[in-house]
């Protein structure tokens, strides 16, 4: 695997390494050992997969409560997403930043996001499949989220959503969340 750091501490997309022959190829996308020797928290503790049938889907941004956070790798196994982490982590030097990468099932890119970190994406194509894994196991009721077009935030989307929830269509704006809600793990895994 190669693990490419981005311009937010913590947040590394992970490429694999193919190895060919006549059948195709094989590839690891998930290691504990080399996750642990980068400095990332190891996963999973829970895995999960969404559908996405229309291009133009969002889901995000979400995050987990403070005390408890969770760490993510995301991976899409079929079409494509534009998927972004953004950096609420108070006292970071990167916070309120995002970052963003194109995740398909051609490029087989993984996006590590870290504790403190909110996650989203929208579908570039319609039939969009993503594949979570978790550091944490789904506790019910500590979920938060920030509105996906936060203009404290500014997130540089490739297209305008059409398929919203309705959840996250109201998520809050950043200047409404209060700020010892969100992790102030910089530098932890």
């Amino acid at each position: 695997m190669i693990f490419n750091p981005t311009r937010i501490d913590g947040v590394m997309t992970v490429d694999v390494e193919p190895v060919a022959d006549d059948r195709g190829h094989f590839a690891r996308w998930y290691c504990a050992e080399e996750f642990s020797r980068h400095g990332l928290e190891p996963l999973p503790a829970q895995g999960a997969v969404s559908r996405n049938r229309t291009r133009g889907t969002l889901r995000g941004l979400h995050f987990i409560e403070v005390h408890q956070g969770e760490a993510k790798l995301v991976r899409c196994t079929a079409g494509a997403i534009f998927d972004v982490a953004v950096d609420l982590r108070p006292g970071s030097p990167t916070f309120r930043r995002w970052v963003a990468t194109e995740l398909t099932a051609e490029n087989q890119r993984a996006l590590y996001i870290p504790r403190g970190c909110a996650h989203g994406f929208v579908t570039l194509t319609d039939g969009a499949d993503v594949a979570y894994q978790f550091s944490e196991p789904h506790r019910p009721g500590l979920e938060m989220g920030l509105r996906w077009n936060d203009p404290e935030i500014a997130v540089d989307w490739p297209l305008l959503p059409e398929v919203i929830s309705e959840r996250d269509r109201t998520l809050p704006l950043l200047k409404d969340i209060r700020l010892s809600q969100m992790a102030s793990t910089v530098g932890r895994p």
